[in-house]
């Protein structure tokens, strides 16, 4: 009997320091959680036993339990690395269109060939899809689709309407009109550009030039508006502009709007594209010239310039063109108990009957964490306290063998008794 009960406490011992090694082996790997081995007591008894004198069977493993406490944030210059701060899982798949998930805490994420966030071991990231206003459009487990950024987006859009607002300053020397030539700034007042684009997306300049008429009679607020587009002329006639004594512009009556000419472009574009331009508000006062709007719906095919991904993983995508898309809404999912997932390896987790069904939500809401961006969860191993339990359990295995010798040994002199 004695024997079997240093034997168990041998396998305990064992047991103990293969826990304690991969935790300290471990000690470095993103996302790890460190376990603990628990041991309880065997003992066998019956109706017709004295509980009173009875002794224990040994130890056994009652179980590795793994220890789900937050780990220090490492801060990197990856903008795709995430950290959960707080409690919750990231939803991981490992094949397109697969509904089988499994959970990590390691977000250490690149891109795959196709533009898919994958982990090193090439397993998907989930999202939930987003609303234009970031909400997400549902939080289902199984309506989370992977995360990909693509490198371009839209197609191109050519411009059909441009708005301008100006403050125009009243103390500006008036100009002959007739003498406008848009290369000599001495013949008009003030200007100002912006891009506008074709059906091809290519871009093009078109500049307001703004000019105080001399002629006007005393009292008259009049000025001219040209409208040149790479340099040529682009309305059939100048825009007249006029104001009230309080510097409102009433000729022509708000809102103003004016067509150009067909734009004549030479680029394989579509040459009979003509802007609408509208002035929403123009003013004149005693103060410089301004702009207070300037706006066009055009578009070019904008490409990937940056990844935001916010606390609560909205993760948006910005464009040279000025775009920016929601790609989605990182997927959490949390668990009545997180013990009883099931290990799978490579520092993730599947659901078990033990851990009970997963519950999903938006990070940063609720009880669910927040995603810190350019950081990662290090192991939540302490070397520290690993090496001291090292040197306990090797003394406990020494303990246990020095039992088994003892054993040994009187059996031997038992076994010598003549």
């Amino acid at each position: 009997m004695s024997f079997n009960i240093a034997l168990s406490g041998v396998n305990a011992s064992q047991k103990d320091l293969d826990v304690t090694a991969n935790n300290i082996a471990n000690v470095n790997t993103i996302g790890f959680k460190e376990s603990r081995a628990e041991f309880a007591d065997v003992y066998a008894n019956s109706i017709f036993s004295n509980s009173k004198t009875s002794t224990g069977s040994g130890v056994q493993t009652a179980s590795v339990a793994q220890q789900f406490h937050q780990g220090a944030l490492q801060f990197t210059n990856n903008s795709l690395d995430m950290a959960i701060n707080g409690s919750g899982f990231f939803v991981m798949s490992n094949e397109l269109g697969s509904l089988d998930r499994t959970f990590t805490r390691a977000g250490a994420f690149r891109l795959n060939d196709q533009g898919f966030v994958t982990n090193s071991q090439g397993n998907y990231l989930q999202t939930y899809a987003a609303n234009e206003d970031g909400t997400p459009s549902g939080l289902g487990l199984n309506t989370t689709q992977p995360l990909r950024i693509p490198d371009k987006a839209g197609d191109p859009q050519a411009t059909t309407e441009a708005k301008i607002g100006v403050n125009l300053p009243v103390k500006a020397e008036a100009l002959p009109v007739g003498g406008f030539d848009p290369t000599d700034s001495a013949t008009y007042t003030s200007s100002t550009s912006m891009t506008i684009y074709d059906s091809l997306g290519d871009t093009h300049t078109m500049t307001q030039y703004f000019v105080k008429d001399n002629s006007a009679a005393a009292g008259e607020n009049k000025w001219q508006m040209h409208v040149y587009v790479d340099g040529n002329d682009a309305l059939a006639a100048p825009l007249d502009l006029g104001f009230d004594n309080a510097g409102v512009l009433d000729t022509p009556a708000p809102p103003v709007s004016v067509n150009t000419l067909p734009l004549g472009f030479t680029n394989g574009s579509n040459d009979q594209q003509t802007v609408e331009i509208k002035i929403p508000s123009a003013t004149l006062n005693s103060g410089p010239f301004e702009v207070t709007q300037s706006s066009q719906d055009g578009t070019t095919v904008g490409r990937l310039t940056k990844v935001d991904v916010g606390a609560d993983g909205l993760v948006q995508a910005t464009y040279s063109n000025g775009s920016t898309e929601n790609l989605g809404i990182v997927a959490m999912a949390r668990f009545p108990n997180d013990q009883g997932l099931t290990q799978e390896g490579d520092t993730q987790w599947s659901q078990s009957l033990l851990s009970g069904e997963a519950v999903t939500g938006q990070p940063n809401t609720g009880i669910f964490g927040k995603v810190s961006v350019a950081a990662l969860e290090q192991s939540n191993t302490n070397l520290t306290t690993e090496l001291v339990d090292l040197i306990t359990a090797q003394r406990n295995f020494q303990a246990n063998s020095r039992a088994l010798e003892v054993n040994s040994t009187l059996q031997q002199t038992i076994l010598q008794i003549r």
